[in-house]
């Protein structure tokens, strides 16, 4: 079992009665969005990432560009088989490049759908990241390690840092 203290939250929707009382619970909320980019910093991880948009997983990724710490990740969240189905190839690898790279190297497997909620929940996945598939990897697949930037993107699905500042700066509470 993991203590509360250890598992650590963020949501940029999260309200303020959300974060006190999830506070209370003593779990640790995340300061800051990070747009996904948080750094395992060597400890096994587990994120709980379920109907997330592509750039937060892309992210992630990024962020723990290593066979190291990707092996140490565990991540439940959309399935990367449907994103690589559904997205042409050439968007995947352009605008979630670590997402493409890093298929090869993926162990996943579907949970169930609930019979409940099919049209939301349908494509849920555990991913995992087995070391010696990811040594399997060619190494130019490490070399190119820039940060994601989704300047082509037209539907990027996350709440990135500027619009969350936006929303509440004073020039657009009337809105």
């Amino acid at each position: 079992q993991v203590p509360p203290g250890r598992c650590s939250l963020f949501d940029p929707a999260f309200s303020p009665e959300e974060t006190a009382a999830l506070g209370q619970l003593g779990l640790r909320l995340l300061p800051d969005n990070e747009e996904g980019k948080h750094d395992i910093e060597g400890s096994a991880t587990l994120f709980y990432m379920v109907h997330c948009g592509k750039a937060l997983y892309n992210n992630l990724l990024w962020r723990n560009w290593s066979a190291g710490a990707l092996s140490k990740m565990v991540i439940i969240g959309n399935s990367f088989k449907g994103i690589e189905e559904r997205l042409l190839s050439r968007i995947l690898e352009r605008d979630y490049s670590y997402i493409a790279k890093v298929l090869k190297g993926t162990e996943e497997v579907a949970l169930p759908a609930h019979p409940r909620y099919l049209d939301t929940f349908n494509d849920t996945s555990v991913h995992w990241f087995p070391v010696q598939k990811l040594k399997e990897l060619s190494p130019e697949v490490w070399d190119f390690a820039e940060e994601p930037t989704y300047q082509d993107c037209d539907n990027l699905e996350i709440i990135r840092k500027e619009d969350r500042a936006d929303r509440r700066s004073p020039d657009h509470s009337l809105q």
